[in-house]
This record gives C-alpha cells, structure tokens and sequence, in this order.
C-alpha cells in the first residue's frame, strides 16, 4: 500500500498488504482470542477501554499527525477527533455495565425470565478514510467491551491510522489478537464474510459497498450495520436566526474539507431570508482559510486524494453544464495537492449530480422554497436519510418540522453530529442499525431469553 500525502502529492510511505496466509493466520488468532476474552468480568473489559482512552490522550498530536499526513485533515481538527475517540471510550468504560444488564420480564408465580447479552464472536469491520480514528473506535469501543473481538480492514490509504489503533489497543493491555488489523485489498472482503469465523460485520461508507456487505452477508444470515452516504438537508426557516445559521452552516459543509457524511450538503431556505442567509452563507465560506493541513490556521485542507477531488469537479461541472450557478468556488485550486476550494452553488436543476447524489467535498447547493411545506417536501426529496439540521426561533415549530424529516437524526439550531451518548445511524439508502449508546453496544450481541421455572 502506497500512501500519499493528499496536501503536497509526494509518496510518504509504503506498506506491505496481508496475504491470503496471513488472513487466515488472523482469523484463528481471533477466535482463540475470542474464547478467552468473552469470559472476562465485564469490569475488567471497562478497566482496559478506560485505559485506552488515556493512551489516545497521552498520543494525541502523534495520532493526529499520522491522520493529517494520510488524508490531510486539519491538524486542529485531528487532534479533536483523537479526543472523541477517548470519549468514547470513557463513556463505555463508564455505561458498559448497565447497558449490558440483564433485562427481567413478567414471568409467572415462582418462575424467573430474564434476556442476557452474549457476545458473537469476532466482528468484521470494514471502515472509511474520512474520520480514520472516529469511525474505528465508535464501533470498537463498544462491541470490544462487549466481548466480541475485532477485525478491522481499513481504508487502503490510511494504514498508518490503521496500525496505530492497534497499537492503542496493545499499549492499553488488550490480549493479544482481540483486535487485528488487516492490511487488504477491498476485493479480500467478500472472502472474510463468507467465512464461518466471522460472525458479524459492520460497514461505513458507500451505498455499493454497502449493498455488497450486506448481500453477502446476509447469504451467511450474519447480522450487519451499515451507515452508508447523506445528502444531509440544512434547513433555515423564516424565523431563524440567519447569522447563527449561516456561520454553523458553513462550518457544517466544509468540516473535514467536506468529506463526511453528515455534513449539511442541501441548504433549503425560506423566500423571505434567502438572499440575507446566502449573502452569509456566502461570506462566511469565503472566510474560510484554505491551506497546509499541518497549520493551526487551516480550516479546510487538501481532499483525501487526487481522484476524489476529480470526482467531486466532475459533479460540479456537470451540474453547471445544466443551469447551475456557482457563487463561489468552482475550481481546483492551482497549487500543489489535491484543494479543492469551498464551493457555493444556487439555481440547481432538478436531477443534476449535485442534485441526486452525495457531494462528498466543500460544495454547497442552496435552494429557495416558498413555505414551511414546501421545506419539508424538499428536505424528504433525496434516497438518503441520515441527518437534517432544522433552524427556527421557536422550539416548537423546530421540533415539529423535525418530526416530519426523514433522517436518523434531526438537529434544531446546531449541525448534524455523532455523540456516544445518543444512537447513530440512517435510514434509506443511508443504512440501517445504530451506533453508540445502548443501541450500539447491543447490535451485536445474542440477546438470550432464560427462563427458569
């Protein structure tokens, strides 16, 4: 594996892939792991993820670093993301326990019934580039404590991020082999689902990745969790505060350079504030410092690599060619690296790329819409459904436009975000089960009815 620094285009690394060998030697490593690591006091699996999360704070720039050459995000913003990860890892070291509780039912006069939580056994995880620490830990977190063991093959353009979470995990006194990274190609996947060893598999990234997982999975009946793209819908009503909107907004599309599936994608705005919210919006994305990734100062760095800056071009233009306006942006950046500069697009036509398909990069559509109604119709009108930010003066109104939004999560007055404490995960083609919380430490586990008489 050939890794390039998407900020200057220089190879700055090379790593040598798994083989077929290797992979099994892997799968066994984690089943034997497995058999011991399933029997442990639940508190003794808390006590280590508790130590995890001291190990990412005790490496954090380093950690970042490693993010910021791979996949360019901004020093600042990977030195946060190593902090969430051991947030969550706090939150399950901490909540673990209750969550996992038995649940005791009704049952009749001197009998007992009660669900337990099994773990599966080894967990396959197949994860993107664009949040390359996050994504690992939101799923490792809490299936780990659960008492599953780990498999994770990453993003081929950021093993670096891949093998230093291992290393988390070894520094931290995890048993050996209870989580493995695999350095593989994409087309290695389908093999690790068909196999018997693996029990389960979670998936983040695109909808034909994800409509792959699951149809081999499910030919195995494995259970899967799969959050997949967004064309997540800003909404700003007549009522909302336009600067508070326009300045989060523009933050919500170009975090992470834009790359992230919950980033505000479609801005869907009320007639009455639509010139003031773009005019904003407008200043505020160009506003934005574009620029070395390694720099405090940087808010929007280089897309992750070359052919994905082209990719996301290739949406614009197409869509310009069909009456879309650019605002602002719209071209590469001519400098070295793969910049793409945030983008602002009105006068979208239905049906155009930028329209129908996930904009995965700084790019912005804004559309204008005559009433409530009509907000809700075009916020609903797209496959996905993973998030909705709504803004609105009245709590009330916010909340009752929020209920009619089809996401898996609905924020009024604040972006889209993932939070340990809350459920995570999308509808349509978005994917299907939840993250985080209880939800997440529970979709892959064997939920056991006993029932003792």
């Amino acid at each position: 594996m050939n890794v390039v620094n998407p900020a200057t285009g220089a190879q700055i690394e090379t790593y040598n892939e798994h083989d077929a060998d290797d992979v099994e030697a892997a799968l066994g490593r984690s089943v034997r792991a497995f058999e011991d690591w399933r029997t442990r006091p639940l508190r003794d699996r808390e006590r280590l993820l508790a130590n995890a999360a001291d190990v990412l704070r005790e490496n954090k720039r380093r950690y970042a670093e490693t993010m910021t050459r791979e996949m360019g995000k901004p020093i600042s913003q990977a030195v946060g993301e190593v902090e969430k990860c051991a947030w969550v890892c706090d939150h399950y070291a901490e909540h673990a326990g209750a969550y996992l509780e038995a649940d005791h039912h009704p049952s009749p006069p001197g009998s007992t019934v009660k669900t337990e939580h099994e773990p599966l056994g080894p967990v396959l995880a197949v994860m993107p580039w664009n949040f390359p620490f996050w994504q690992v830990f939101r799923f490792a977190a809490p299936y780990l404590t659960a008492g599953n063991v780990g498999l994770l093959k990453h993003a081929s353009n950021v093993p670096g991020c891949a093998l230093a979470i291992e290393e988390v995990f070894r520094e931290a006194g995890y048993p050996e082999d209870v989580f493995q990274t695999l350095l593989i190609p994409s087309d290695l996947v389908d093999d690790l689902l068909t196999d018997d060893r693996v029990r389960a598999a979670t998936l983040t990234g695109s909808g034909p990745a994800g409509r792959a997982v699951a149809a081999s999975a499910g030919d195995q009946l494995k259970k899967t969790v799969l959050e997949l793209g967004g064309s997540d819908p800003f909404v700003v009503l007549d009522d909302a505060d336009v600067a508070a909107a326009a300045e989060t907004g523009a933050w919500a599309r170009n975090l992470n350079g834009g790359q992230s599936c919950i980033a505000a994608k479609r801005f869907v705005v009320h007639t009455d504030v639509y010139d003031e919210f773009l005019d904003a919006l407008v200043d505020e994305v160009d506003a934005l410092v574009v620029g070395d990734p390694t720099d405090e100062a940087t808010d929007v760095g280089p897309q992750a690599r070359e052919d994905l800056m082209e990719s996301l071009h290739e949406q614009v233009t197409a869509s310009v060619d069909a009456g879309a306006t650019v605002v602002t942006g719209g071209e590469p950046l001519d400098r070295a690296g793969a910049f793409y500069p945030p983008t602002v697009l009105t006068d979208v036509p239905e049906g155009c790329p930028v329209d129908t398909e996930e904009t995965f990069g700084p790019v912005a559509t804004v559309y204008e819409v005559d009433d409530e109604e009509a907000a809700i119709e075009t916020a609903n009108d797209t496959e996905f459904g993973l998030g909705a930010s709504v803004w609105t003066e009245d709590r009330d109104r916010g909340e009752r436009v929020a209920s009619r939004i089809d996401a898996g999560c609905v924020y009024v007055n604040q972006l889209v975000k993932s939070d340990p404490r809350v459920p995570f995960g999308g509808v349509k083609d978005s994917g299907y089960g939840r993250e985080l919380s209880e939800a997440g430490i529970k979709e892959f586990v064997n939920r056991k009815t006993v029932w003792v008489e």
